[in-house]
């Protein structure tokens, strides 16, 4: 599992506060299974809660919120696109401690595709980045071809896009 270690660093490096003491923040990992439908040989999904305790913090929630939903926005995107996903993706509880401290836990579901290959007698494995979401491309002329003719069978100007994004599916090499 690679987006356990992921969080950690990009936290540590996010929040000043937690530079000086890397040991107040603890990672760890509940519930988790493994899916494989054998679609594709051995490839598999790992999927799993992952729990975040912060241990005395006594800064504004919002400095440890804001780092943890951007690096959500690259890593584990649908728990702010998909409204499914949304209402009880993130999930957080502090425990009040003396002197405005507290001890902050975030919970949030996380997957991680995990494709092997075979190649004669020896598998490989590889763990693919998350789709990301890229600005739609400009008002263009469209074309749509018939691959046996090669012949245009329509032809239209696309929609003018304004802040729109698309979702990149990256597909694994063969």
């Amino acid at each position: 599992m690679k987006k356990p270690n992921s969080l950690r660093s990009f936290l540590l490096d996010a929040i000043p506060e937690l530079q000086n003491d890397p040991d107040r923040l603890l990672i760890f990992v509940d519930e988790g299974s493994i899916k494989s439908t054998m679609a594709n040989g051995l490839s598999f999904e790992y999927s799993y809660r992952l729990k975040m305790i912060l241990t005395d913090y006594a800064g504004d929630l919002a400095a440890v919120s804001i780092p943890v939903l951007d690096w959500v926005r690259i890593n584990q995107s649908e728990l702010l696109v998909n409204l499914d996903k949304v209402h009880d993706g993130i999930k957080f509880e502090a425990e009040i401690l003396a002197n405005d401290k507290v001890d902050l836990v975030i919970d949030m579901p996380l997957t991680e595709r995990v494709i092997v290959k075979k190649d004669q007698n020896q598998l490989s494995v590889n763990y693919p980045d998350e789709p990301q979401y890229t600005k739609a491309e400009p008002k263009q002329q469209v074309s749509l071809i018939d691959q046996k003719t090669g012949q245009v069978i329509t032809s239209w100007m696309s929609s003018e896009q304004q802040e729109i994004y698309t979702l990149d599916m990256p597909y694994p090499s063969r």
